[in-house]
Protein backbone atom coordinates (compact mmCIF):
# COMPACT_ATOMS: atom_id res chain seq x y z
CA UNK A 1 0.00 0.00 0.00
CA UNK A 2 0.63 3.63 -0.24
CA UNK A 3 3.66 4.69 2.18
CA UNK A 4 2.93 8.51 2.32
CA UNK A 5 -0.79 10.47 2.24
CA UNK A 6 -2.02 8.30 5.33
CA UNK A 7 -3.63 9.47 8.40
CA UNK A 8 -2.74 6.91 10.82
CA UNK A 9 -3.56 6.52 14.33
CA UNK A 10 -0.95 4.93 16.96
CA UNK A 11 -1.36 4.10 20.26
CA UNK A 12 1.08 4.30 22.65
CA UNK A 13 2.90 5.95 20.01
CA UNK A 14 4.59 8.55 22.79
CA UNK A 15 7.92 6.43 23.88
CA UNK A 16 9.28 3.58 22.46
CA UNK A 17 8.27 1.56 19.10
CA UNK A 18 5.39 3.70 18.78
CA UNK A 19 7.27 6.52 18.70
CA UNK A 20 10.17 5.41 16.59
CA UNK A 21 7.36 4.42 14.16
CA UNK A 22 5.55 7.61 14.00
CA UNK A 23 8.53 9.68 13.43
CA UNK A 24 9.15 7.34 10.37
CA UNK A 25 5.63 7.84 9.48
CA UNK A 26 5.47 11.26 9.68
CA UNK A 27 8.74 11.92 8.13
CA UNK A 28 7.55 10.20 4.76
CA UNK A 29 4.32 13.13 4.61
CA UNK A 30 1.70 11.47 6.51
CA UNK A 31 -1.03 12.47 8.86
CA UNK A 32 0.09 10.82 12.21
CA UNK A 33 -2.35 10.53 15.45
CA UNK A 34 -0.46 9.25 18.62
CA UNK A 35 -2.39 8.18 21.70
CA UNK A 36 -1.23 7.21 25.44
CA UNK A 37 -2.23 7.72 28.73
CA UNK A 38 -0.24 10.31 30.11
CA UNK A 39 -0.74 13.73 28.30
CA UNK A 40 3.20 14.98 29.64
CA UNK A 41 4.34 12.63 27.89
CA UNK A 42 2.42 12.99 24.40
CA UNK A 43 3.27 16.30 24.67
CA UNK A 44 6.79 15.66 25.02
CA UNK A 45 6.14 13.50 22.04
CA UNK A 46 4.68 16.24 20.02
CA UNK A 47 7.33 18.19 20.04
CA UNK A 48 9.45 15.63 18.46
CA UNK A 49 7.21 15.28 15.39
CA UNK A 50 5.40 17.18 12.44
CA UNK A 51 2.13 17.07 11.12
CA UNK A 52 1.07 14.90 14.35
CA UNK A 53 -1.93 15.78 16.94
CA UNK A 54 -2.60 13.27 20.09
CA UNK A 55 -6.04 12.14 21.76
CA UNK A 56 -5.10 11.68 24.98
CA UNK A 57 -6.87 8.05 26.51
CA UNK A 58 -6.48 4.59 28.02
CA UNK A 59 -7.02 1.98 25.65
CA UNK A 60 -7.31 -0.48 27.95
CA UNK A 61 -10.49 0.91 29.31
CA UNK A 62 -13.65 0.38 27.73
CA UNK A 63 -15.52 3.83 27.99
CA UNK A 64 -11.96 5.55 26.59
CA UNK A 65 -11.95 3.14 23.57
CA UNK A 66 -15.11 4.23 23.04
CA UNK A 67 -14.18 7.97 23.37
CA UNK A 68 -10.63 7.68 21.08
CA UNK A 69 -12.93 5.56 18.34
CA UNK A 70 -15.65 8.45 18.24
CA UNK A 71 -12.75 11.53 18.05
CA UNK A 72 -11.51 9.95 15.14
CA UNK A 73 -14.53 8.89 13.33
CA UNK A 74 -15.79 12.67 14.11
CA UNK A 75 -12.48 14.78 13.93
CA UNK A 76 -10.45 12.24 11.44
CA UNK A 77 -13.00 10.68 9.37
CA UNK A 78 -9.95 10.20 6.94
CA UNK A 79 -7.86 7.85 9.43
CA UNK A 80 -7.05 4.75 7.11
CA UNK A 81 -4.27 2.73 9.59
CA UNK A 82 -4.35 1.60 12.90
CA UNK A 83 -1.32 0.97 14.41
CA UNK A 84 -2.05 -1.54 17.51
CA UNK A 85 1.00 -0.94 19.81
CA UNK A 86 0.10 -0.37 23.28
CA UNK A 87 1.02 -3.03 25.34
CA UNK A 88 1.88 -3.85 29.21
CA UNK A 89 4.24 -6.57 30.25
CA UNK A 90 5.16 -8.10 33.86
CA UNK A 91 7.80 -9.93 35.30
CA UNK A 92 6.00 -12.85 36.75
CA UNK A 93 7.30 -15.56 38.75
CA UNK A 94 4.87 -18.52 38.56
CA UNK A 95 6.60 -20.13 41.67
CA UNK A 96 5.73 -17.41 43.83
CA UNK A 97 2.21 -17.86 44.91
CA UNK A 98 2.34 -14.12 46.44
CA UNK A 99 3.16 -12.69 43.37
CA UNK A 100 -0.60 -11.94 42.36
CA UNK A 101 0.51 -14.10 38.93
CA UNK A 102 -3.16 -14.12 37.62
CA UNK A 103 -4.11 -9.89 38.32
CA UNK A 104 -0.35 -9.22 36.14
CA UNK A 105 -1.71 -11.67 33.32
CA UNK A 106 -5.22 -9.97 33.38
CA UNK A 107 -3.78 -6.37 32.94
CA UNK A 108 -1.35 -8.42 30.03
CA UNK A 109 -4.19 -10.10 28.30
CA UNK A 110 -6.84 -7.01 28.84
CA UNK A 111 -4.47 -4.60 27.09
CA UNK A 112 -2.32 -6.22 24.52
CA UNK A 113 -5.66 -9.24 23.31
CA UNK A 114 -9.32 -8.34 24.49
CA UNK A 115 -8.80 -4.05 24.43
CA UNK A 116 -6.95 -5.00 20.59
CA UNK A 117 -9.94 -7.27 19.71
CA UNK A 118 -12.80 -4.20 21.07
CA UNK A 119 -10.71 -1.22 19.70
CA UNK A 120 -10.54 -3.20 16.49
CA UNK A 121 -14.43 -3.51 16.15
CA UNK A 122 -15.01 -0.22 17.42
CA UNK A 123 -13.30 1.11 14.02
CA UNK A 124 -13.47 -1.24 11.61
CA UNK A 125 -16.86 0.97 10.19
CA UNK A 126 -14.32 3.75 9.31
CA UNK A 127 -11.39 1.53 8.01
CA UNK A 128 -13.81 -0.11 5.29
CA UNK A 129 -15.03 3.27 3.92
CA UNK A 130 -11.76 3.99 3.24
CA UNK A 131 -10.05 3.23 -0.71
CA UNK A 132 -6.92 1.64 0.72
CA UNK A 133 -6.93 0.63 4.79
CA UNK A 134 -4.38 -1.12 6.86
CA UNK A 135 -4.61 -2.57 10.68
CA UNK A 136 -1.12 -3.84 11.68
CA UNK A 137 -0.99 -5.41 15.49
CA UNK A 138 2.21 -5.17 17.22
CA UNK A 139 3.09 -8.65 18.47
CA UNK A 140 6.05 -10.07 19.62
CA UNK A 141 9.02 -12.55 19.00
CA UNK A 142 7.53 -13.95 22.27
CA UNK A 143 4.40 -15.62 20.29
CA UNK A 144 6.76 -18.63 19.34
CA UNK A 145 8.23 -19.55 22.40
CA UNK A 146 7.58 -18.56 26.04
CA UNK A 147 9.99 -18.43 28.80
CA UNK A 148 10.03 -18.54 32.86
CA UNK A 149 10.31 -14.45 32.89
CA UNK A 150 7.22 -13.39 31.12
CA UNK A 151 4.92 -16.37 31.06
CA UNK A 152 1.72 -14.53 31.04
CA UNK A 153 3.29 -11.74 28.73
CA UNK A 154 3.96 -13.99 25.85
CA UNK A 155 0.49 -15.71 26.31
CA UNK A 156 -1.02 -12.44 26.06
CA UNK A 157 0.83 -11.73 22.47
CA UNK A 158 0.49 -14.96 21.11
CA UNK A 159 -3.04 -14.86 21.27
CA UNK A 160 -2.49 -11.64 19.69
CA UNK A 161 -1.32 -13.18 17.03
CA UNK A 162 -4.02 -16.14 16.88
CA UNK A 163 -6.66 -13.30 16.43
CA UNK A 164 -4.52 -11.54 14.02
CA UNK A 165 -4.27 -14.58 11.63
CA UNK A 166 -7.87 -15.24 12.75
CA UNK A 167 -8.81 -11.40 11.30
CA UNK A 168 -6.76 -11.62 7.93
CA UNK A 169 -8.84 -14.54 7.32
CA UNK A 170 -11.78 -13.07 7.79
CA UNK A 171 -10.87 -9.87 5.75
CA UNK A 172 -9.01 -12.19 2.81
CA UNK A 173 -11.36 -11.28 0.13
CA UNK A 174 -11.50 -7.79 1.05
CA UNK A 175 -9.13 -5.81 -1.44
CA UNK A 176 -8.83 -2.39 0.67
CA UNK A 177 -8.33 -3.72 4.23
CA UNK A 178 -5.14 -5.53 4.46
CA UNK A 179 -3.89 -6.82 8.23
CA UNK A 180 0.02 -6.85 9.14
CA UNK A 181 1.48 -8.43 11.84
CA UNK A 182 4.85 -7.03 13.32
CA UNK A 183 6.75 -9.02 15.15
CA UNK A 184 10.10 -7.14 17.54
CA UNK A 185 12.35 -8.82 19.15
CA UNK A 186 14.10 -7.47 22.67
CA UNK A 187 14.11 -3.68 21.66
CA UNK A 188 16.19 -1.07 23.48
CA UNK A 189 12.85 1.04 25.37
CA UNK A 190 11.97 2.01 28.90
CA UNK A 191 9.17 -0.31 28.22
CA UNK A 192 11.35 -3.40 28.20
CA UNK A 193 14.26 -1.89 30.44
CA UNK A 194 13.13 -3.99 33.20
CA UNK A 195 14.09 -7.45 31.25
CA UNK A 196 17.55 -6.33 29.82
CA UNK A 197 16.64 -4.02 27.00
CA UNK A 198 18.90 -2.18 26.90
CA UNK A 199 20.89 -5.37 24.90
CA UNK A 200 17.98 -4.89 22.13
CA UNK A 201 17.87 -3.24 18.77
CA UNK A 202 17.04 0.28 18.46
CA UNK A 203 13.03 0.92 18.29
CA UNK A 204 14.00 2.87 15.08
CA UNK A 205 15.31 -0.35 13.20
CA UNK A 206 11.51 -1.82 13.73
CA UNK A 207 9.73 1.38 12.23
CA UNK A 208 12.34 0.97 9.41
CA UNK A 209 10.83 -2.72 9.17
CA UNK A 210 7.59 -1.44 9.33
CA UNK A 211 7.73 1.12 6.64
CA UNK A 212 9.47 -1.43 4.06
CA UNK A 213 6.77 -4.04 4.81
CA UNK A 214 3.87 -1.48 3.92
CA UNK A 215 5.68 -0.37 0.68
CA UNK A 216 5.86 -3.87 -0.17
CA UNK A 217 2.01 -5.44 1.19
CA UNK A 218 4.33 -7.93 3.38
CA UNK A 219 1.65 -8.90 5.47
CA UNK A 220 4.24 -10.68 8.15
CA UNK A 221 6.93 -8.26 9.07
CA UNK A 222 9.69 -10.30 11.53
CA UNK A 223 12.24 -7.91 12.74
CA UNK A 224 15.85 -8.84 13.85
CA UNK A 225 16.16 -12.39 15.51
CA UNK A 226 12.70 -13.04 14.93
CA UNK A 227 13.36 -13.44 11.26
CA UNK A 228 15.26 -16.85 11.85
CA UNK A 229 11.84 -18.34 14.41
CA UNK A 230 10.00 -17.03 11.39
CA UNK A 231 11.15 -18.65 8.71
CA UNK A 232 11.71 -22.19 10.14
CA UNK A 233 7.85 -21.78 11.73
CA UNK A 234 5.79 -20.16 8.78
CA UNK A 235 6.54 -23.15 6.25
CA UNK A 236 4.73 -25.34 8.36
CA UNK A 237 2.02 -23.45 9.74
CA UNK A 238 0.78 -21.96 5.99
CA UNK A 239 0.43 -25.45 5.27
CA UNK A 240 -1.95 -25.93 8.53
CA UNK A 241 -5.50 -26.17 7.10
CA UNK A 242 -7.44 -22.87 8.00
Amino acid sequence: MKTTGNTIFISGGSAGIGLAIAKKLSAAGNKIIINGRNQERLQGALDQLENTVSIQGDLSVKADRIKIAEELKNNHPAVNIIINNAGAAFMNDLSNSNNNAAEKAYEEINTNYISVIDFTALTLPLLLQQKEAAIVNVSSIAVFRSNKYLPTYSASKAALHSYTQGLRDTFADNENLNIYELYPPLVNTEFSAEIGGVNGIPPSEVANELFDALGKDQFEVPVGDTKKIHELVTPITDNVPH
